[in-house]
């Protein structure tokens, strides 16, 4: 029996694929808990339909991100921190820090979507990544000075 995967099912496969599996287990097992759903000539077109949707919305999301990678490209961000010392910062400068920078200069950007492989300790510097889409990453230039 051919069923589509409504979640994915480990063993089995992922949402949005038609699969072939035994018909005990698509009756007792998937259809009651939700999982899946018969592989009808009306619901393949539906689910043809979803994946042409959700393929234009991620091409759109990417092409946006694309916009976005340019204008971060030019971007200079600067944050003053307080030193001790000459080169060492008393607390650090996180990937937070950097997104409510980026916030100000009018760029909506998630904390998690900054790649810091560590958090910024000293002056300097810094080509900081951004994954902006799965395609798109952008660098952004990070310049710590001393406040």
């Amino acid at each position: 029996m051919e069923v589509i995967l409504i979640k994915d099912v480990e063993k089995i496969g992922k949402a949005g694929s038609v699969v072939k599996v035994k018909e005990g287990f698509a009756r007792n097992f998937l259809f009651p808990h939700n999982l899946a759903k018969a592989a009808t000539p009306g619901s393949l077109k539906q689910l043809e339909k979803e994946k042409q949707v959700k393929s234009e919305q991620y091409a759109k999301v990417k092409e946006e991100s694309e916009e976005i990678k340019k204008r971060l490209s030019g971007l200079a961000l600067t944050i003053s921190a307080l030193t001790q010392g000459e080169e060492k910062l008393y607390g650090s400068i996180n990937a937070h820090d950097i997104a409510v920078v980026l916030k100000d200069e009018g760029f909506l950007i998630d904390k998690n979507a900054i790649e810091l492989a560590e958090p910024i300790k000293s002056l300097g510097v810094y080509e900081v990544p951004v994954k902006l889409h799965p395609e798109v990453s952008a660098t952004v230039k990070l310049w710590v000075v001393k406040k």
